[in-house]
């Protein structure tokens, strides 16, 4: 089996930008590119775990996420390391497009995105990451059974200050370095 940080994508691996979708307007978070080619080379795959309500609220289409995923791969393959795969939750209750206006269970903190990617890459959730700067990627994590890291990029500070369910904490993600590295 394999092991594996799933990652949430807005805050944690990217700058925070309110409902990003354009490709131009896509950049790494401080430290990321070099922490998930660290992560990529000892054998992690890298999985984006991403809430995108912007689909329910009708800002941007899912084939409009998927050419930024695309993109944001691109990205990462010019820097040495890629993404195993891209899940992400198109819904939203207050959304007004009608078919993604649900509750749903792969909303975070709800776990099938982390479930369909752990069976989708044959991941032994016992010894993997979940790594965001939201209480409801902690949640998700927990609940799916993975070890759990708060960054302090995105909403981390807000959330390390209102928070304390999460298994470490790091200013950014860089940290998860050294937490791999006592394993």
């Amino acid at each position: 089996m394999n092991r594996a940080v799933f990652l949430d994508r807005d805050g944690t691996v990217n700058v925070e930008k309110n409902f990003l979708i354009r490709p131009e307007d896509f950049e790494f978070e401080q430290g990321v590119i070099r922490t998930l080619k660290y992560l990529f080379d000892k054998g992690f795959l890298l999985i984006i775990i991403s809430n995108q309500s912007g689909i329910a609220r009708g800002y941007f289409t899912e084939d409009d996420l998927k050419k930024l995923n695309d993109h944001i791969n691109s990205e990462a393959s010019r820097n040495g390391f890629r993404f195993a795969g891209f899940y992400h939750c198109p819904h939203h209750k207050d959304g007004v497009v009608d078919r993604y206006a649900v509750e749903c269970g792969c909303r975070k903190p709800g776990t099938e995105l982390i479930e369909k990617a752990a069976k989708d890459h044959n991941v032994d959730l016992s010894v993997s990451f979940m790594a965001g700067d939201k209480e409801s990627d902690i949640e998700a994590g927990k609940k799916a059974g993975l070890t759990t890291v708060l960054v302090g990029t995105g909403f981390g500070k807000k959330t390390l200050d209102s928070y304390g369910g999460y298994d470490h904490f790091f200013l950014n993600l860089s940290g998860i370095i050294n937490l791999i590295n006592r394993e």
